[in-house]
């Protein structure tokens, strides 16, 4: 099959992949050429289809109570004074509403009873003041819900954001690799949003309630038959609209990754890292070409949506016509067979009326408000998963100082994957040591230094900080005590002085301190180039944001470790993006740590930067296969060998080959170079 940038032949626009089966059945070209398949929504810890499919106008009365109760927590938790104002208005709102209505029917009552006209309308002057009264009253008390309301969603918002943020912050590393843990994430980041949107809805179904109560009472009251006339009216609108809600959220959680990835495409054309790759490899045809057709494969979906929207409403009018011509046909003929008075026949279509527009109005509203507590479940879910996955809180207590690091037996398995990474590991790494770890690619060496610094935890065996095993122990104490600057560390698109005083986030930061630790690692260097000094932004696309290269960025990265100061300090390729002279420098300052008292884990590929510590561990396939001080390991006696032959391999790089003798003339003496001499540069 022939994958690229222009459309087959066979594929029209506007269908395609034959409209993917309604953009469900089947995948897409794009989807499986750039993303290995098709980008489907397994449902992973959320199962809202089947309570979707499940869900009727029963089930949604029984919910209503209990999304009520999570609306009005949220609520409560964000600002108590402005839910108390929103709730009495509310009440106020409706109980005016009901009392205006028992007003009419007495001002009705007045004005078509007998006498003349004048007498009937003085008569009815102080129910007209009573009905003008109330109206005032229910204008007030809609403005203070409305601005009690807009004050309150934004702090419901950041409540509900800021609470799943803290909790996911605090998960174990595996769950946030956990594929599953990140499809929840995907949908519960609308809860905050859904948890904003509930609060003017829920506001809007008591209102309807409350008034819809005195309503039916006021029916019920006229005659008993107008009450179930009134709710046969309502049954054909809560029908389409709890059935248009389970088609649009299915939807939605069916094409959550699809919508993703689609966004990914268009951010790609415009990421300032890929920038100059699209245009040499002249990638942006590619890009949207695939953009378009995921595109497209959306709008079919929408589309499916549009006309299932308009067949179910055509039902569901259709239905609610005949029940409105029914429920008119029986109150006129209850007037003419002079079972009802004109004035409570008047006072009736008023009431059905209000009634069933409220009717149709609280079922949008209730199918709304069930809608958005299923994203705010989703993240009453993610919480509650983010906090069973968390690192536990206290714990054994470590020993005011740690004389050693201790692996006993340990390994460890990725989840999901069936062979381990470590396979029953024996080192010890000694206080105020350097002990570097070398390897090739995948010999396990990230894996140990994440399972040392407690980020991770043993699949069998004991990580052990003076005695206290790490999963035994206060991890947080292990974290406080951890300074790690990996290759990859996280360039934060802040200012240098946040970048540096990062790595103590917890204190006050002090410039002297902060200049400091770039003296350490020359990142004072790199300060004194900003045009704005600590205060420069380092991320592009802000005002006053500006690049640094790469080596500039990794002596900050050590600056940030170097001002943590903490008892361990794990630096992984430290110098992979410095010149000779600085790499000398940072090395030179490492080894000076260790005379501070302070231990150093090296991860380095360049074995000539494991020359100067003090023990050495060799990793292949997840083993320590030697381990030693560099003199005992290039021993060619002591020496397993492994060490020895990577050592020599990469010193060989270095060594170019003589250029190659001149023809001499006959007279000429011989070229002191013979083929084969190696000279170092």
């Amino acid at each position: 099959m022939k994958y690229g940038g222009e459309v087959p032949s066979g594929t029209r626009r506007g269908a395609p992949e034959q409209g993917a089966a309604a953009g469900a059945a089947t995948e897409s070209e794009s989807e499986r050429l750039l993303f290995g398949g098709k980008l489907t929504y397994d449902q992973g810890f959320a199962v809202h289809s089947d309570a979707w499919a499940a869900l009727g106008m029963w089930e949604m009365g029984r919910m209503l109570p209990r999304q009520v109760r999570l609306a009005v927590r949220l609520a409560r938790e964000a600002d108590r004074r402005a839910f108390g104002t929103v709730a009495s208005s509310e009440v106020g709102q409706g109980v005016t509403q009901a009392v205006s209505l028992i007003a009419v029917n007495s001002l009705l009552v007045e004005l078509l009873g007998p006498g003349d006209v004048s007498g009937r309308v003085r008569a009815a002057l102080p129910m007209i003041g009573v009905i003008a009264v109330l109206s005032g009253i229910g204008a007030v008390c809609r403005s203070a819900s409305a601005a009690a309301a807009r004050i309150l969603e934004p702090k419901v918002q950041r409540a509900a954001t800021e609470r799943y943020l803290g909790l996911v912050a605090r998960v174990e590393l595996e769950t946030i690799e956990d594929d599953g843990f990140h499809k929840l994430m995907d949908t519960a980041q609308w809860g905050a949003d859904a948890a904003r949107r509930m609060i003017g809805y829920c506001t809007a179904v008591v209102t309807s309630v409350i008034s819809l109560i005195a309503a039916a009472g006021v029916l019920t009251v006229l005659h008993p038959l107008l009450l179930p006339l009134l709710v046969l009216m309502a049954l054909p609108s809560a029908w389409g609209s709890i059935t248009m809600a389970r088609h649009r959220h299915a939807s939605f959680h069916r094409f959550a990754q699809h919508a993703r990835a689609a966004k990914l495409l268009s951010q790609l054309l415009i990421d300032q890292r890929a920038a100059s790759e699209v245009r040499i490899h002249g990638v942006a045809p590619l890009l949207l070409t695939h953009f378009r057709r995921m595109a497209e494969t959306s709008e079919v979906e929408q589309t499916r949506l549009a006309w299932t929207g308009v067949r179910v409403n055509l039902l569901a009018d259709s239905v609610r016509g005949l029940a409105t011509i029914a429920t008119y046909g029986v109150l006129g003929t209850l007037l003419w067979a002079g079972r009802m008075d004109l004035a409570i026949a008047g006072t009736a279509v008023l009431a059905i009326r209000t009634s069933s527009a409220g009717i149709t109005d609280l079922v949008l509203r209730v199918t709304e408000l069930q809608a958005e507590s299923l994203y705010v479940a989703d993240l009453e879910r993610l919480c509650d998963e983010a906090a069973r996955r968390a690192v536990p809180t206290g714990g054994r207590a470590l020993p005011d100082v740690v004389d050693e690091i201790r692996f006993e037996h340990v390994t460890y398995t990725y989840p999901g994957k069936d062979a381990p990474c470590l396979r029953d590991v024996d080192l010890v790494i000694p206080r105020g040591r350097t002990v570097a770890l070398v390897g090739t690619n995948g010999a396990g060496k990230s894996t140990l230094v994440s399972l040392l610094s407690g980020v991770r935890l043993p699949t069998a065996g004991r990580v052990l900080w003076g005695g206290v095993s790490t999963a035994e122990a206060d991890r947080e104490q292990i974290f406080d005590r951890v300074a790690m600057v990996a290759q990859d560390f996280y360039r934060w698109p802040f200012t240098a002085r946040v970048n540096i005083g990062i790595g103590r986030s917890s204190a006050p930061w002090d410039d002297a301190d902060l200049m400091d630790a770039a003296r350490y690692s020359g990142a004072d260097e790199v300060v004194a180039k900003l045009r704005h000094g600590l205060d420069a932004l380092l991320a592009r696309g802000y005002q006053r944001g500006q690049d640094i290269s790469g080596g500039q960025w990794q002596k900050l990265g050590l600056a940030r470790a170097r001002l943590r100061r903490g008892e361990v300090l794990i630096v992984d390729e430290p110098t992979s993006a410095l010149d000779a002279a600085a790499e000398q420098r940072v090395f030179d300052q490492i080894h000076r740590l260790s005379d501070e008292g302070q231990t150093t884990v090296l991860i380095t590929h360049r074995l000539a930067s494991a020359r100067h510590a003090d023990l050495i561990y060799v990793l292949d396939e997840g083993r320590v296969v030697e381990h030693g001080t560099f003199a005992e390991l290039m021993d060619p006696v002591t020496g397993a060998g492994a060490f020895r032959d990577a050592y020599e391999l990469q010193a060989r790089q270095f060594l170019t080959p003589s250029v190659p003798a001149q023809p001499a003339a006959a007279d000429s003496a011989p070229s002191p170079a013979t083929d084969g001499e190696a000279r170092r540069p």
